[in-house]
């Protein structure tokens, strides 16, 4: 048996080496192409073999981004089993690819944030080119490091120390912005709380409006159109704010060729941003309530049922989630690399820089492949290894994220779309806690007075025992109650044991595993210094080398 046993497990240690051995094959494979493709299409041109590099480099950041910061828009969804870990795989990756070619912008910030100030490179375009190698790599250590650990972590921060560590290198600290710095340690604070709050708000409402009812069917009926409708308009306008403002213009151009209905604007604002949405609720209200109204004459009065009805919203919610992190995120892959490439081909240091298609589609696909080769730990981590999830909660989380970024933006607050989301993980993981309190604390006082009549008791058979035993001249009955006496005392002492036990179990029941939460508040704290120690290091070991 134990043969077998080692056998098997040998085998299956075989498998999963392979497995490994594949997708580690597969990433080199993705950067080699990425790698020869562009030193063969920029040959001719000098310093083409550090362009060459940095797309390396860049395919490379971009695996790691898919790997850890696209776990937080579909974790949720698999966790509460919405989707299956190949279904989020395969619809967050067509997303995300989606949202950073079509939206994600012909010209980017290449310096993220405007940390550093490009004019202390002067026109000394080599150390620009090497910092700008160096934030690549070092972010992208920094997150393959984080996502071994399974700990979710800003992808932003990640450039943000890499870009900020390389400068400090390259020409002092006075070259930060520390202002805007101090923004984004502000985020470390207000993206989780808010996340968290918002999170646990909707959580609680949709509990009190539909779960906490009698009939919850009548009141999933009512309430349920207008919470994906709410979803809908919450949705559309964080897209249209955030994941198509590169395309903005064009959409404007088109649009009003039909009908001229759009502002003629550089990007879109609040409030065209909110009527679209509201537009786009409206008609997301009606249909569903259509639905909802078939469905509810097969559906149980469970808990099970009316979470069934957010399934398909939350499907929704983890596709355009990731449409939007596509847009957004893929600048801190292909940022510093399109401002390599702009010094390479112009000989010149600019913070704007037009993106060639190809790396574009070097930062969408390797989010993709990061995804898919390696996505599954994170996504396992965010969906059900910090708290337990189900479809109410996992959309709640989603809602968290898109309402947030959106009254962020509005109050000029700095946010990390990471740590809103984890955060909303523990919004709704610390609303159970509070709201099973009540509950607890009734168990705890009921066993705590059980304890204490089973000890009285226990202490009145012993008497009884002792003062039997302590007789020299005893009946047959007192030699039986004796013996019952001994069964009795033995009974009451299992009883308190077992008491103990679910007082002891009832004190540390925890919706919110600490654990987690410790390791993934200590990565966000050092995200952005570790980045920077590594991409400052990165950045003297290729002046030593290179000058």
């Amino acid at each position: 048996m134990e043969i077998q046993t080692d056998n098997k497990l040998e085998k299956e240690a075989h498998t999963n080496n392979r497995k490994e051995f594949a997708k580690l094959g597969f990433a080199l494979f993705f950067m080699v192409a990425v790698l020869t493709y562009s030193f063969m299409t920029s040959g001719g041109v000098p310093n083409s073999l550090f362009l060459a590099i940095a797309a390396l480099f860049g395919a490379y950041m971009a695996m790691n981004i898919g790997a850890n910061d696209v776990a937080n828009n579909v974790g949720p969804a698999v966790g509460a089993k919405a989707l299956t870990m190949t279904q989020a795989i395969i619809i967050a990756a067509i997303f995300e690819a989606a949202g950073a070619l079509i939206a994600g912008g012909e010209v980017v910030k290449t310096i993220k944030n405007g940390i550093i100030d490009i004019t202390a490179f002067g026109n000394d375009v080599n150390p620009f080119i090497w910092a700008m190698m160096s934030a690549l790599l070092g972010a992208a250590l920094w997150l393959n490091f984080a996502t071994m650990a399974k700990a979710p972590v800003s992808t932003t921060h990640a450039i943000v120390g890499g870009v900020m560590g390389a400068g400090i290198a390259a020409a002092g600290f006075s070259i930060v912005s520390w202002p805007t710095m101090g923004t984004i340690v502000a985020s470390w604070v207000i993206s989780p709380v808010l996340g968290g709050i918002i999170a646990a708000l909707f959580l609680f409402a949709i509990k009190k409006s539909i779960l906490f009812q009698e009939d919850r069917i009548q009141a999933a009926l009512h309430w349920v159109p207008l919470f994906v409708a709410l979803m809908a308009w919450a949705f559309v306008t964080y897209l249209v704010l955030k994941g198509l403002k590169q395309i903005w213009p064009s959409i404007v151009k088109y649009v009003n060729m039909l009908i001229e209905i759009l502002p003629n604007s550089s990007k879109p604002d609040m409030l065209t941003a909110s009527v679209l949405g509201l537009i786009v609720a409206v008609i997301v209200y009606s249909i569903v309530r259509k639905r909802i109204k078939i469905r509810t004459r097969v559906l149980s009065n469970t808990r099970q049922s009316v979470n069934a009805l957010f399934t398909i919203p939350l499907i929704f919610a983890a596709a355009l989630l990731s449409f939007a992190h596509g847009a957004n995120d893929v600048a801190n892959a292909i940022g510093p690399l399109a401002a390599i490439n702009d010094a390479v081909l112009s000989g010149g240091i600019s913070s704007k820089a037009s993106i060639p298609l190809w790396v574009m589609a070097v930062g969408a696909l390797g989010i993709s492949i990061g995804l898919a080769l390696y996505g599954p730990k994170l996504i396992r981590t965010v969906g059900s290894e910090i708290t337990e999830l189900d479809q109410i909660r996992a959309f709640s989380i989603a809602m968290a994220a898109a309402v947030t970024v959106i009254v962020a933006s509005q109050l000029g607050l700095p946010v990390s779309s990471t740590h809103i989301a984890i955060g909303g993980v523990f919004g709704v993981g610390f609303l159970r806690e509070w709201l099973q309190g009540s509950t607890l604390n009734q168990v705890i006082e009921e066993e705590r007075h059980f304890i204490e009549d089973d000890l009285h008791a226990l202490r009145a058979f012993e008497k009884e025992q002792e003062a039997l035993e302590r007789k020299s001249d005893k009946t047959k009955e007192e030699y039986a109650r004796i013996v019952e006496l001994y069964r009795m005392i033995e009974l009451e002492k299992e009883k308190i044991k077992e008491a103990k036990r679910i007082l002891k179990s009832a004190k540390k029941v925890k919706y919110v595993k600490r654990d987690a939460v410790k390791k993934i508040v200590a990565a966000w704290i050092i995200t952005v210094p570790a980045a920077a120690l590594i991409s400052a290091m990165i950045f003297f070991m290729l002046k030593g080398v290179l000058s």
